[in-house]
């Protein structure tokens, strides 16, 4: 049955207008992006097959386009539509990290860090730079695949603070396993990187872990920097 055969109580634009977006399921707000179905399935039905599919918003979100366009009723158009949405997402949270200060919004930070990170299958390095007053000059990722010293090189996490002339840095990196936990080479590679940064007066102010759909694990909440 086609959504505009549903009494209009039910259909999920409707809801929206009425109870606004908090009152919609995961596939009642994946279904208004699809906007329509396939043959023999409406919008919903094709966002139920989709998180099915990938498990949570968080994977569908970070499957690349040959994966997501696996599925019947998805392509290109689609995938596109999906990540012009992330992007806009992703510049409207640093542009609230650019405005103000950034650890003052610590929930902003999260929030940013899980949509740039969370859901990916490969480990990535990002940095924050910040400027004297905590506001978010850039955010760039460095580097890709496990996390060590040996891979994760100070020279160019220095160099990058000093491009932009940054006071002070954010690091973060995920944990495609899903545990948010530091490890030993996480809390080495973190002082390796704070004294580094320290020879060239920026301050390393917080490191991030992101797991899946966990909270992100703050090194500064847990005393390790």
């Amino acid at each position: 049955m086609a959504i505009t055969d549903w009494p209009e109580s039910e259909r999920p634009r409707e809801r929206l207008l009425a109870h606004g977006a908090g009152a919609l399921s995961d596939a009642e707000l994946l279904a208004l992006f699809l906007r329509v179905g396939v043959k023999g399935a409406s919008a919903v039905d094709l966002a139920r097959t989709l998180l099915k599919r990938f498990g949570s918003l968080e994977r569908l979100f970070a499957a690349g386009r040959a994966e997501f366009s696996e599925i019947p009723g998805m392509g290109d158009a689609k995938y596109a539509q999906l990540q012009a949405v992330l992007e806009m997402a992703r510049r409207a949270l640093r542009e609230g990290m650019a405005a103000g200060d950034a650890l003052a919004s610590p929930r902003a930070v999260r929030d940013y860090l899980r949509l740039a990170l969370g859901g990916l299958p490969h480990e990535v390095f990002m940095v924050l730079l910040l400027d004297a007053q905590n506001r978010l000059i850039a955010a760039e990722e460095l580097f890709r695949g496990t996390l060590t010293q040996t891979s994760v090189h100070p020279r160019e996490v220095v160099k990058l603070a000093l491009s932009q002339n940054a006071a002070g840095a954010i690091l973060a990196h995920n944990h495609p396993s899903g545990v948010a936990e530091p490890s030993r080479a996480d809390e080495a590679l973190t002082q390796a990187l704070k004294q580094a940064l320290a020879l060239v007066d920026v301050r390393l102010l917080d490191h991030f872990i992101v797991a899946g759909q966990a909270e992100p694990l703050s090194f500064a909440e847990k005393g390790l920097i």
